[in-house]
């Protein structure tokens, strides 16, 4: 079962399978029958490109089994596919010996393991990381969570590099590797919606950077020895802390710079610390002064907590967009189940009389972990959010490691009101929210 294929070039690949010094290779996605999903590994033969000799099995996964307990991650199902194959230094892409190979990929998977396997659903777009070894497979460190959204799919990867027109516009000295993916908005293709309705399905999500990432300075305790979405990669036992590597994922520098510089609108709401009174009625005021004018905007903010947070099942804190009094959606960090949740619920006041729009709730796990403060001190880790509203298509990322892309279709123009959101017994302290207003066009030479 063949799918997407990556070809690409690798040193330490070359001295790992004994090649020629910039041989090139392909990685070619899909499953074994009965046994799982498995990326094939080939090499260039002739110079042509016209032949390549198979090499064998790069990754192998037991049939629909799961990363751990499945808590941090999806099934990796029967079937490997949309697969990408690079490696990533902390600047970005890299073939030093200092880089780690990653991979990207989508899972078909089912419920539960029938025969003959059929594949009842895509799972989000997965991540994992490793150095080779032999043989010729990377051992995995990280689980499948890289990309959220159930609809966000086939991620595509391309090398930008530092020489290329884009980079040295940007003042970008090292070479990049850029991701964007499929957000398809109509189940696959199997829902009637929304092709009919608004004339067109699909969009692409925002182009991000991928790179390979570090959490510094956290502290040495339960919260960081789990298979989970990072891996502990030094440990200085005399300070009591860790320094954990994670998949850096950002908005693409040139994207962001141009939803700043070319804002038509920009306005920045107030910091405050927010609580909730014993009888769940709001003791701060939760509105902001000004809202954008439009459902086209790119905003910042950040949310402290303090350690009490950890154990206080209730809290919930966010944002409440693309509001009125009629509808609206909610963006905020749930700390019962440690998620970033977008809950669109109430998001669409058509939703009950337009079959396909849909209102269950979107999520992904994010831990934030202590952060060592000095004199043996530690706070929690900030909660650093930018969203990005495109009409009907929000992003959300959050602390350079999340990623979670759904659709909103919220129906009257008037709901573009921000307002800060939270529940709970836990204070909190939200940051200075910079909205952009304005998104910029992403094809300006199409007629």
């Amino acid at each position: 079962m063949a799918a997407k294929t990556s070809r690409s070039s690798s040193p330490e690949l070359d001295q790992t399978a004994k090649s020629s010094n910039g041989t090139w290779y392909a990685v070619i996605n899909g499953g074994v029958h009965g046994q799982g999903p498995s990326q094939f590994l080939f090499r260039q033969h002739d110079a042509e490109f016209r032949d390549f000799e198979y090499l064998g099995e790069w990754w192998h996964e037991a049939a629909n089994s799961s990363w751990g307990d499945g808590t941090w991650a999806g099934r990796w199902g029967y079937n490997f596919e949309v697969g990408n194959v690079f490696t990533l230094n902390s600047e970005g892409y890299s073939e030093d010996n200092g880089s780690e190979f990653f991979t990207t990929l989508g899972a078909e998977w089912s419920e539960a393991p029938i025969i003959p396997e059929v594949s009842q659903y895509r799972t989000e777009m997965s991540c994992s990381q490793g150095k080779l070894v032999e043989p010729l497979s990377p051992p995995l460190t990280l689980p499948p969570i890289a990309f959220r959204g159930i609809w966000a799919y086939a991620a595509a990867g391309k090398l930008l590099p530092a020489n290329s027109s884009a980079s040295r516009s940007s003042n970008t000295t090292s070479d990049r590797f850029i991701s964007y993916l499929w957000l398809t908005n109509d189940n696959f293709g199997t829902s009637a919606f929304p092709i009919v309705q608004q004339g067109w399905n699909s969009a692409l999500t925002t182009a991000r950077e991928l790179a390979r990432g570090t959490i510094s300075n956290v502290v040495d305790d339960e919260l960081v020895n789990e298979t989970a979405s990072w891996r502990v990669v030094s440990r200085d036992k005399s300070a009591g802390i860790v320094e954990l590597a994670t998949l850096r994922q950002t908005i693409a520098r040139e994207v962001r710079s141009a939803f700043v510089n070319n804002a038509t609108t920009s306005f920045t709401e107030p910091g405050r610390n927010i609580w909730t009174s014993i009888s769940n009625a709001s003791a701060t005021d939760l509105s902001f002064g000004q809202s954008p004018a439009s459902k086209f905007f790119m905003l910042t903010t950040t949310i402290a907590f303090p350690a009490s947070a950890r154990n206080s099942s209730d809290v919930r804190a966010g944002l409440r967009i693309l509001s009125s009094e009629y509808e609206s959606t909610l963006v905020y960090y749930q700390w019962s189940n440690e998620s970033v949740i977008v809950d669109r619920s109430g998001s669409s006041a058509v939703a009950e009389t337009t079959p396909g729009i849909l209102t269950n709730n979107e999520a992904g796990k994010l831990r934030l972990f202590n952060i060592a403060a000095g004199s043996g001190s530690s706070s929690v880790e900030i909660l650093n959010l930018t969203i990005v509203v495109d009409n009907s298509v929000v992003e959300v990322y959050a602390n350079d490691r999340f990623v979670l892309s759904t659709w909103i279709w919220s129906w009257y123009d008037e709901s573009t009101q921000i307002n800060f959101f939270h529940e709970g017994s836990t204070e909190v302290r939200f940051g200075a929210t910079q909205v952009y207003e304005g998104l910029v066009d992403a094809w300006p030479a199409r007629p």
